[in-house]
Formats: C-alpha cells, sequence, structure tokens
C-alpha cells in the first residue's frame, strides 16, 4: 500500500490533525481523497490535513498508519515532499514559477473552451493532433457550444469556468489545452476557485491570445508556470515546426531549446536573462489593475498582436508604460504583430515606445498569430541575446 497517514497529533483549529499522504503520486493521493469526500481545501503542499474523528475510517478505507517521522521520509524518498517555496503561491516579478511535470503517452488531457465558438472542423483537426501524440483527449462540456445571447463566448461564463475547474480537478487529468482564444476569457477568470486549483496541484496549460489572461492568472495567484502555445484549433492548421515544437516542448523539455530558430532583428542590443512573461499585448494592457497581473519587472517580455491599428498598439503600450508593467523588465521580444500595419510602422513605434528603456530589445520573434507560433513557457529562465537576435531557454519548460 502507498497510502500513508500519520497519527492525529497536529494541534490547529481547536482540534487534532492527522496528514494523509502517498508516496506513490500526487494523483493516487487526490483519488483516494476523492473517493472518501475528503475536500480539496484540505490539500496542502504534499498532504490532505485529516481531522482526528476520521482517522480510523481512512484507515478502515486503505491507508496505511505510520509514525509522522516515517510518513515524512517515505515522501522524501520519494521526492514528493514539497517545501513552502515550491507550493502554488503568489510570487514576486520576476521570480521563477512551479512547473509541472511532463507529458507521457497515455496521459489524459482535457480541451475546454474558455472564451470564444469554435470551428468544428479545426477543433477535430487539432484533437486528431493531440491524439498522434499519444495523448487520451476529453472535451469538455460546453466546448462545441454557443452562448445563447452573445455569439462571441462559448457558453456564459459560469459553464466556461465551471468546464475549466473540472478539468484542472480531475486527478485523472494530466493537461489542459484551450480549445480557441477570442473574447470571453476575462468574464470568466474570477469566477474560477483558486484555492481548489492550488489544492489539485501544477499541470500543464496551454493557450495563447486571450489565455494570456489565464497565464498571468495562474502566474500572479499561484505563481505556477503555464504554457503560451498554440491552441487546439490551430494545431490542426499551423506548420510542422511549431507542431513539433509544442510536443517536444511537452514531452521532452530540455535547456537550450530556441525560440529564434532563425536570427531576428535587433532593435537595441545587449543581453540579458530572466525568467519570460506576457503573451498578447491587449490582454497584457487589459488586464493591469487587477489582481491578476504580473509585471515584467527582473524578467523578458515577450509581446504579441492580431488586428490592431497602430494607434491602438501605441495606446497599448503607453498604457503598459504609465502603469510601471515595464518598470524594471530586462529586456524585450516582439513577436509578430499580424494584420497590424506596415511593418516599417510597427518598428517605428517600437523604437519610439520601447526603445528608450534602454534594454535588449528584438524585433519578429516567430511567436503570436502566425501559422509559425512557436510556444514559450512562463517563469522560466532564458537567455537575449540581442545582438545575435536570439532567445533561448536556459532550463526546461517542464519537470
Amino acid at each position: 500500500m502507498t497510502l500513508l497517514i500519520d497519527p492525529p497529533n497536529s494541534p490547529g483549529h481547536g482540534r487534532l490533525w492527522s496528514h494523509l499522504a502517498s508516496d506513490t503520486s500526487y494523483a493516487e493521493l487526490h483519488r483516494f481523497a476523492q473517493s472518501l469526500g475528503i475536500p480539496q481545501r484540505g490539500f496542502d503542499r504534499d498532504h490532505y490535513d485529516i481531522p482526528a474523528e476520521r482517522y480510523e475510517s481512512v484507515i478502515a478505507a486503505g491507508a496505511v498508519p505510520v509514525s509522522s517521522r516515517e510518513l515524512i521520509s517515505r515522501l522524501l524518498a520519494a521526492g514528493l515532499r514539497r517545501r513552502k517555496a515550491s507550493t502554488l503561491a503568489p510570487k514576486k516579478a520576476g521570480r521563477s514559477l512551479i512547473r509541472a511535470s511532463r507529458l507521457r503517452p497515455g496521459d489524459r488531457v482535457a480541451v475546454v473552451a474558455p472564451a470564444g465558438p469554435v470551428v468544428p472542423e479545426r477543433l477535430d483537426r487539432g484533437i486528431d493532433v493531440l491524439a498522434s501524440w499519444g495523448l487520451s483527449v476529453t472535451v469538455a462540456e460546453h466546448v462545441r457550444g454557443t452562448h445563447e445571447r452573445f455569439g462571441y463566448l462559448a457558453s456564459d461564463d459560469a459553464a466556461r469556468a465551471d468546464d475549466l475547474m473540472r478539468a484542472w480537478c480531475d486527478p485523472e487529468v494530466q493537461a489542459v489545452f484551450c480549445a480557441r482564444g477570442g473574447y470571453g476569457v476575462q468574464r470568466m477568470v474570477d469566477l474560477l476557485d483558486w484555492e481548489s486549483i492550488a489544492a489539485a496541484g501544477p499541470k500543464v496549460l496551454v493557450g495563447f491570445s486571450d489565455v494570456t489572461a489565464l497565464h498571468q492568472a495562474f502566474a500572479a495567484r499561484l505563481g505556477l508556470s503555464t504554457i503560451h502555445g498554440p491552441v487546439v484549433t490551430s494545431l490542426g492548421s499551423g506548420d510542422d515546426e511549431s507542431r513539433a515544437h509544442l510536443q517536444a516542448l511537452l514531452f521532452e523539455p530540455a535547456p537550450g531549446v530556441s525560440l529564434t530558430p532563425s536570427s531576428v532583428d535587433s532593435v537595441v542590443g545587449g543581453r540579458a536573462e530572466g525568467v519570460l512573461v506576457g503573451g498578447n499585448l491587449a490582454m497584457l494592457a487589459s488586464e493591469v489593475g487587477t489582481r491578476n497581473s504580473l509585471r515584467a519587472a527582473a524578467s523578458i517580455a515577450v509581446l504579441e498582436e492580431i488586428g490592431e491599428e497602430t494607434y491602438r498598439l501605441d495606446r497599448m503600450l503607453t498604457q503598459l508604460l504609465r502603469t510601471g508593467w515595464f518598470d524594471d523588465v530586462l529586456g524585450i521580444v516582439l513577436g509578430t504583430f499580424t494584420d497590424c500595419g506596415l511593418p516599417a510602422t510597427l518598428r517605428e513605434l517600437a523604437e519610439d515606445r520601447l526603445a528608450p528603456l534602454g534594454v535588449p530589445l528584438l524585433w519578429g520573434a516567430p511567436i503570436g498569430h502566425d501559422d509559425r507560433n512557436l510556444a514559450f513557457p512562463y517563469g522560466v529562465p532564458a537567455v537575449l541575446d540581442a545582438d545575435a537576435g536570439t532567445l533561448v531557454l536556459r532550463e526546461p519548460a517542464l519537470l
């Protein structure tokens, strides 16, 4: 047996508590607790807190009684002991974020639609790509739906939030893929139960565009690294390099992965090292002032956008500058700005608004809404060499 429980000898809130743990996996622990009706809010880093009156019933259900010392030693031996520094909790801007485990063939993953409705054929092609990677794919209830009144939403806010919660808190699910972007994430993100998400532990979250609002929230609220990368509906239509890059990032993460396979243009030279943050420019600007916003301090900011006039991009960048989002940024990488005007004009805007920050600045990285959209991990250290025109991960995206 691998489920362990120590005696009720830990005082708190006027009663005694035991600790329930597994020396095999958190997934096994969550399944066992769920089967006994133990709420996820009882999960603390690497164990569940169990009140003394439930001690005997948990043993009867299959947990093995051990001493507190043995429980800790077995967790340490299994590599499942989590210190406070590795728990899901807010971290200062610029700190490395907690990474989830890499995916393996046979893992179950869930597809959710936190924003807009999908084109069924594009969704099916993307699901086929995930299945071709050896993943078992579950599609959430409202992914193929459309809001009764607002056709730009996949369903009502509560339903979209519930789909994400069910997927994340399912102990069998190892990763959550967003079906598409489009407006809507900001309407549902504050309906999520962040305590339950934290209790479920680190998992992989993949998406881009308006999914930036989720990346920011998971980072700011939980200190959790997520993957800014192709959504499911773009997996079947994007280019081979983007698919291969994401697959390697998820299944065979390694240091030294380049986000600029070909050298890109330098606007301001220099070199910087820091964790990655950023995503869709409009989402970053509109998140400022909420508790979900994670600033670019002590970080390398990566920005992309689609379908915005130059003056609107100017407004967004100015908003981020005025609110201090860029304060103490170490470097900036501009991805693709699809259908946003003439490249020469956009570069002039970057030089006008961002070059005065005096940090290394790259232009034209293959990240964004073009067919080539290379995934990058939030909160993972990278090296920006603007003289060479490169951005390279210093550490693996996942564990």
